[in-house]
């Protein structure tokens, strides 16, 4: 995943887009990166945040670099933003997305015999795909148009110019680019929450498609947005911070909406509810209220210095590591009936871990409530994970052992309608394989409903299928 922030301001940027940058931290663990403009005209730095923060890595470009226009990202996969000098003459550029077409638009931009640098793994980093894809357009409004329209997955830009700074929605919204506003200034990002401490009050949100270009002065609308959107679903689940809204809609009241409706349809009798920390804290709530059941911590994350998932550097204790963020309060575990509550089940391992770790520390239950409805679909859209392959999700596993082998999309899409008995069969092996007392997901139609806004505008693929 990523996220970016943009600034044009009449005074110095870099404090803003120093720390609104920062507040997209949440959304990547690789990559992070500044570029502003200003008097001594383009600046440029990036930085490897696997293990450190942002706040670590750019202490020094914060009291070096100086300019009025400025863009930041947090990126799990490519370095950006990247400088580039073309017809349109200098500018940076970042972006947030995921390009499945890339190999036949490199393809047909080399018949122009140009060329593209090969990152470590032997692909082409997507942000400098983006401006090439620009470039050959006479201007940046019909380039960032091309590239909206010829990207299969979806892409959301910003690009730094001496004029001002070009922002670009998805062509079917599925990342939100959102613009702030204050005297002298403006800025554009991926999260609401990011300006508001900076003294941003919220000016619009692009709509799909839309392309504005934003200065200290204005936000000028240069293509209208469309009138279909496909806004990641699972931006509400999980991915956004908690105190976000997109489309209106904040996260941590669907968290919290999503947790009673699961609740409504609940019969068990736990001693406690609890989230997984951080993401399945705001859904438990939820579920306490609604069900009268008292909430509870009955495992907290270390916070200092754990605040962040990071790679260990020592792999043979991985496995270990990985467990260490998580401190049992054993007083509130021990022989008690424990209902925990997490944004979704990808994989399986972490949870299976967790449990076993409730049990170790005197657990008498352990029920798993997710907040979202099985995962059985890779994500075509964004760069959610890492994942090689769909099959690493555990749904797939399951799915393939029961139905002896691979499937159809038809027959996944069987397993997917929550009211038919090869989709009891697979929750029914999910919960045996991980070692859960009981496991029941959130219905597809009940997480809609936590949403809020018209079914037609939320993409719900991961979960049903359906494009």
């Amino acid at each position: 995943m990523g996220g970016f922030f943009g600034v044009a301001s009449k005074e110095d940027c870099v404090f803003d887009l120093f720390f609104g940058t920062d507040y997209h931290s949440h959304l990547g663990t690789r990559r992070a990166g500044m570029a502003v403009y200003g008097d001594d005209g383009f600046e440029k730095s990036i930085h490897n945040i696997e293990n450190s923060p942002f706040r670590t890595k750019f202490d020094k470009e914060a009291n070096s670099m100086h300019g009025y226009f400025g863009i930041g990202c947090i990126s799990d996969y490519e370095a950006q933003p990247i400088l580039v000098r073309s017809h349109h003459g200098s500018f940076a550029i970042t972006t947030v997305g995921k390009i499945n077409n890339s190999d036949e638009i490199i393809e047909e931009i080399l018949k122009g015999n140009t060329h593209f640098f090969e990152m470590s793994n032997g692909e082409i980093n997507a942000t400098e795909l983006v401006a090439a894809i620009i470039n050959q357009k006479d201007n940046f409004i019909e380039g960032i148009k091309y590239a909206l329209d010829i990207v299969e997955g979806s892409i959301s830009i910003l690009i730094l110019t001496p004029m001002g700074i070009y922002c670009a929605r998805d062509k079917f919204g599925r990342t939100p680019v959102i613009i702030g506003k204050k005297d002298g200034a403006h800025c554009a990002a991926f999260e609401s929450f990011s300006f508001i401490n900076l003294g941003y009050t919220l000016e619009k949100e692009l709509g799909p498609g839309e392309i504005a270009i934003i200065t200290p002065d204005y936000v000028k609308t240069l293509v209208a947005p469309g009138n279909k959107m496909k806004i990641c679903t699972f931006l509400w689940i999980y991915y956004g911070y908690p105190s976000s809204s997109y489309e209106g809609v904040s996260v941590e009241q669907m968290r919290n909406r999503c947790g009673q409706l699961l609740a409504k349809r609940d019969d068990v009798k736990p001693d406690i509810v609890a989230g997984v920390p951080d993401s399945g804290t705001a859904h438990a709530i939820g579920y306490a209220n609604e069900s009268g059941i008292p909430f509870s911590r009955p495992f907290i994350k270390y916070s200092p210095t754990w605040a962040r998932s990071f790679i260990p550097t020592i792999q043979s204790k991985r496995n270990l590591i990985a467990k260490m963020k998580l401190i049992a309060v054993e007083n509130l575990i021990k022989d008690k009936s424990l209902l925990i509550m997490d944004d979704s089940i990808v994989r399986g391992t972490q949870l299976r871990e967790t449990t076993e770790f409730l049990y170790d520390s005197g657990a008498k239950e352990v029920h798993i409530r997710p907040a979202c409805p099985p995962l059985i679909f890779g994500c075509k859209y964004l760069n959610f994970s890492r994942s090689n392959s769909e099959m690493e999700l555990i749904t797939r596993k399951v799915i393939s052992e029961l139905e002896g082998g691979d499937v159809t999309d038809e027959v996944l899409r069987e397993y997917a309608d929550f009211n038919s008995p090869k989709y009891e069969r697979m929750v029914d092996e999910i919960c045996k394989k991980l070692k859960f007392t009981s496991l029941r997901f959130h219905r597809l139609d009940d997480m809609l409903e936590a949403v809020g806004i018209d079914p037609e505008n939320l993409c719900t693929y991961c979960w049903n299928g359906q494009e």
